[in-house]
């Protein structure tokens, strides 16, 4: 819902079959966002970063949890919820 508020158009990727959660676009712009609960095993964090990891564009890409500790890597950034909704520009 934040996504459609902020003006994005929102679909569900693919990619083999693996599945990106939501694919956000507005004009030129584009990012990627996978959400999960909490990223407590590392089964889960391979998950949720591993299809992001796949997409071999520039554009943004993001995994929002509860978690309050910073788990970015290789260029996906990893915001906690709260953070991610009250960001005013996310790129």
């Amino acid at each position: 819902m934040e996504l459609l508020r902020r003006g994005y158009r929102v679909t569900v990727g693919k990619l083999g079959v693996k599945e990106i959660e939501f694919v956000a676009e507005k004009q030129a712009e584009k990012i990627y966002i996978q959400v999960t609960y909490l990223l407590s095993s590392d089964q889960t964090i391979q998950r949720e970063f591993g299809s992001l990891n796949a997409i071999k564009d520039n554009f943004p890409k993001f995994v929002v949890s509860y978690d309050e500790f910073d788990m970015s890597r290789e260029g996906i950034k990893h915001f906690n919820i709260i953070d991610f909704l009250s960001e005013k520009k996310w790129t």
